[in-house]
């Protein structure tokens, strides 16, 4: 594919969002290519996905996006590994540039980059990343059945991991740095009068530790009197944010307050640029919506093409 090419569909992202666009595009014959990042996308670091239709025994995170990856690839999607560093307009088409200085010049952009969960940065974190470290309790409350649990966080996230995690676990212990929840007082009352969770307040996570491969507990610190405890436990869930993956946008592509792009469906605010996945979307962040999102921003882009058509506005 040449550079100098005008493509009909420019993909950005490397997750089930992109590949579900690019698997429909492609198959609209709208010959798309997909510009993803080296780093792995939040469904890759997955374990076990037990909640997407279709595979009544689970299937692994990473073998569903290769899959969705070669399915797309099937039916002529272009692939390239690349950062895209800057994004413009320009007259009435985009052009997208990564950081190894290559341009591309397209008439639609499916935004697909995804939100990135933020880690503690701790020893041992990295290490039991999908075996017993996870940021979706959603997708995997239900390996951790009879098992005892730590959630990290004091925000409505925490609250809504907690109780997924309740139907399951044995026993929860939710983590926060401070002295009060910043969760709101709904969720709160909701979380603090359950039995089997119990919390410890004005302490951080400083070490994971493990066997060599599950988790096994946690070194702890309190942060006013710098004391260390270990607690034991079989899983623990960050529930400290999302940081959505937006900053090569500029000001370009209207965001909300947190970062996310704001769209009306999946339109944005450029005619011809649609954003699907998480990157859009820090309610439900599920393999299953992104790949919703993901084939409407396909077909809402194969019909802004047929319109340029129809309106002899296709140079």
């Amino acid at each position: 594919m040449s550079k100098e090419e005008i493509l009909d569909v420019l993909i950005i992202g490397g997750g089930i969002a992109a590949h579900t666009a690019a698997l429909y595009t492609s198959r609209a014959q709208l010959n798309p290519l997909v510009i993803s990042a080296p780093e792995l996308d939040q469904l890759s670091l997955t374990s076990t996905v037990e909640n997407y239709p279709g595979f009544p025994d689970g299937v692994l995170g990473p073998d569903l996006v290769n899959n969705c990856k070669k399915q797309a690839k099937k039916f002529g999607a272009k692939y390239i590994e690349a950062l895209v560093t800057n994004f413009k307009k320009s007259g009435n088409k985009y052009e997208i540039q990564t950081d190894e200085n290559e341009n591309y010049l397209a008439r639609t952009v499916i935004i697909a980059t995804g939100a990135s969960a933020r880690w503690l940065g701790v020893p041992g974190e990295s290490k039991y990343k999908g075996r017993g470290v996870s940021t979706c309790a959603v997708c995997d409350a239900a390996l951790f059945r009879d098992k005892e649990v730590i959630v990290i966080g004091g925000g409505d996230s925490a609250m809504e991991e907690t109780l997924a995690l309740y139907k399951f676990a044995k026993k929860i212990t939710i983590i926060h740095r401070r002295n009060k929840f910043r969760a709101s007082k709904i969720m709160q009352d909701r979380i603090l009068n359950l039995d089997k969770v119990n919390t410890i307040w004005d302490s951080v996570i400083s070490e994971v530790q493990g066997d060599g491969k599950f988790v096994t507990g946690v070194k702890l610190k309190n942060v006013k009197t710098n004391k260390i405890s270990e607690l034991k436990c079989d899983g623990i869930f960050l529930a400290i944010g999302h940081t959505p993956n937006t900053s090569f946008l500029k000001d370009l592509v209207k965001l909300d307050k947190l970062g996310y792009i704001k769209t009306k469906n999946v339109q944005t605010n450029l005619p011809g640029v649609f954003a699907a996945g998480d990157v859009q979307d820090h309610k439900y962040r599920q393999a299953i919506t992104s790949a919703g999102t993901g084939c409407m921003t396909a077909l809402e882009a194969e019909k802004y093409i047929e319109n340029l058509k129809l309106k002899n506005e296709y140079k």
